[in-house]
């Protein structure tokens, strides 16, 4: 949570992060945020803080600082979410989740009555440059948890038959299937689509700023009342692709559904079948393609980070009265 961290500093607060390394450089290079005046500790003891944000694993933490934040961002299930030791635990803090189809889930699981709190997204940063035929998905080629379906596009973008291009971009690091990464290679070359493993924010951000339409597939074949885990959870690169002016064509499930009004601002699909006509529909359709393009930039503003320091300030000062 950089963004928390950058948040309480500015506002005055010492702010120590529980991990063993430095990690405002990484933070920089990646997302593009300082953690200047953070400092990284690995013998902190929440007693001697007045708060303490806690970002959750799925286990609850026994924190005993003044006031207590537990957040958690994955839709867990059967993780023994209502034992005694956490019954006990979850009376010292509030939970925090990063949307509202996390929170249908992780109520049920624990037993709390969570808070939304939706991640920041520096929708400033992701601006329009001028647009090429091209559709993106960002994601990172791991299939550790989510389905992130890359190959569904590839399989689809064919199916096309234009002059458009496609382009997959995504961390090919922590998680990443080498093998499978090798064979989504071959499937992309013999279909002319571009793979971009590892783009720093610099390459993002143009990629963002010159594609017209944000494909994602996502979680595609999963049940997500059954196996939440697996569809996406928010989608932090949807929201940063509609603030670039890309028209978003995601899969209707998991937090997608919360960023996208269907027909309005993007669209849901269902199907693959939907998918390719909804984007030969848009191909075909420039005009229509560009108001969709204003109504996306707009709708990405209610995830600003402004509007996120504002449900800090209500969080941290309106609750806790610091």
């Amino acid at each position: 949570m950089s963004q928390f961290c950058k948040k309480l500093v500015g506002d005055g607060w010492d702010v120590d992060v529980d991990w063993v390394e430095d990690l405002s450089v990484g933070a920089a290079k990646r997302f593009g945020i300082s953690l200047a005046g953070v400092k990284f500790v690995s013998d902190y003891n929440s007693i001697n803080y007045d708060l303490a944000f806690w970002v959750s694993d799925g286990s609850l933490p026994l924190l005993f600082a003044k006031k207590n934040i537990i957040h958690l961002q994955f839709p867990f299930i059967n993780v023994n979410g209502r034992s005694w030791s956490n019954v006990i635990k979850s009376k010292f803090g509030e939970f925090v989740v990063n949307s509202q189809f996390t929170k249908r889930f992780i109520d049920r699981e624990y037993g709390v009555n969570s808070q939304v709190l939706y991640p920041p997204i520096d929708v400033e940063m992701f601006q329009p440059l001028k647009k090429e035929n091209i559709i993106l998905y960002v994601g990172r080629f791991s299939r550790l948890t989510q389905q992130k379906g890359q190959e569904i596009l590839i399989d689809n973008f064919k199916k096309l038959k234009s002059d458009w291009r496609l382009i997959l971009a995504g961390g090919a690091g922590v998680g990443a299937d080498n093998a499978w990464l090798v064979e989504l290679e071959k499937k992309a070359s013999k279909n002319k689509v571009e793979i971009i493993k590892n783009p720093s924010v610099e390459e993002l951000v143009k990629l963002y700023g010159k594609a017209k339409i944000f494909w994602s597939a996502c979680g595609y074949g999963v049940d997500e009342n059954i196996n939440p885990l697996s569809v996406e959870h928010f989608g932090i690169t949807v929201v940063e692709a509609m603030a670039a002016g890309c028209v978003p064509i995601i899969t209707n499930l998991g937090g997608h559904k919360e960023i996208v009004n269907n027909g309005r601002d993007g669209f849901l699909w269902n199907t693959t079948k939907e998918l390719l006509e909804t984007t030969q529909t848009l191909i075909k359709k420039a005009d229509k393609l560009y108001a969709l393009s204003q109504k996306a930039r707009e709708k990405s503003k209610m995830f600003s980070v402004d509007n996120f320091y504002e449900k800090i300030d209500a969080l941290v000062v309106g609750r806790f009265g610091f």
